[in-house]
C-alpha cells in the first residue's frame, strides 16, 4: 500500500513528504485528514521554494536581522524600519543605497533584507560588483551575455555589493549601466558603497555614463548613511 501511494505522489509530482508523515497524522474524520495532508505539502512546499530561492540568490554568508544593532544607521523618513526588515519595498519597486565605511554593517543588511526576501517567495540575486561586472564581460566574450541578462531580469532583487570598490574599465561599465537600466521601475536593488555620489565618476570615468546611472538608481531609492566604526576592527584580536 505504502509504495503505492508512493507511486502516485510520484506521479502528481508531490515528493516524498506525504509518504513519510501521513501515517502519523491524527484525525477524526476523512475531511479533516484530508485538511491535514494537504496544509502539510504546502507547508513543504513552501520551505522547499524557500530554501531554494535562498540557495539560488548566492549569499556570501547567512545573516538576518537578529541581534543587528541600529544605533549608528540613519533611517530616511522615507521608509520604516518594518518596511526595511520585511523588504516590503520590493513590491513598491523601489531601492536602498546603503552608503557609509568600511565595516560598519552595510552587507550585513543587504544580506539580511535578501534572506528576508526569499522567506517571502521573492526571487533575489546578491554579487560582489566587480564579480557582476566580471561574470556581463564573460558572458559577452562567450555570447551568452543575452542568456545572462534574462537570469537577472526573474530576480525580484538585484544586490550590488561592494559598489565602487575597483574602478571599472568602460566595457564593463557600459555592462554595468545596462545592467541598471534594466532594473529601473521593473525591480528593486540594493547598493552597498563607501563611496559618495559626487565619487562615482571614479568608478566609470564618463560623466554621461556617471550621471545616467545615478539617475536611475536615485530616483526610487532610500539612502541609509552608516556612521559607525568599522565592526572587525573594533573587534579584532589585534590590539592597537
Amino acid at each position: 500500500m505504502k509504495e503505492l501511494i508512493a507511486d502516485y505522489c510520484r506521479q502528481l509530482k508531490w515528493g516524498n513528504s506525504i509518504v513519510e508523515n501521513y501515517q502519523g497524522l491524527e484525525a477524526d474524520t476523512h475531511e479533516e485528514f484530508l485538511l491535514k495532508l494537504l496544509k502539510m505539502e504546502l507547508s513543504n512546499r513552501e520551505m522547499t521554494r524557500k530554501n531554494r530561492y535562498l540557495k539560488q540568490a548566492g549569499f556570501d554568508m547567512m545573516k538576518t536581522f537578529q541581534g543587528y544593532e541600529f544605533d549608528q544607521v540613519q533611517i530616511p523618513a522615507s521608509i520604516t524600519l518594518d518596511e526595511l526588515k520585511n523588504a516590503d519595498f520590493i513590491e513598491k519597486k523601489e531601492n536602498l543605497i546603503l552608503y557609509g565605511a568600511v565595516g560598519t554593517g552595510k552587507t550585513h543588511m543587504a544580506t539580511a533584507v535578501g534572506v528576508a526576501a526569499c522567506n517571502r517567495g521573492k526571487k533575489v540575486k546578491f554579487y560582489r560588483t566587480a564579480a557582476l561586472v566580471n561574470d556581463l564581460i564573460d558572458a559577452k566574450a562567450k555570447g551568452n551575455l543575452s542568456r545572462f541578462l534574462k537570469q537577472l531580469e526573474k530576480a525580484d532583487l538585484l544586490i550590488c555589493d561592494e559598489w565602487g570598490y575597483i574602478p571599472l574599465d568602460r566595457q564593463g561599465a557600459q555592462l554595468l549601466f545596462q545592467v541598471v537600466s534594466s532594473c529601473y521601475e521593473k525591480k528593486s536593488v540594493i547598493i552597498t558603497t563607501n563611496l559618495e555620489f559626487s565619487k562615482w565618476n571614479g568608478i566609470f570615468f564618463d560623466e554621461k555614463l556617471t550621471s545616467a546611472i545615478i539617475d536611475r538608481l536615485v530616483h526610487y531609492s532610500h539612502l541609509l548613511v552608516f556612521s559607525g566604526k568599522s565592526y572587525r576592527l573594533e573587534h579584532s584580536k589585534i590590539k592597537h
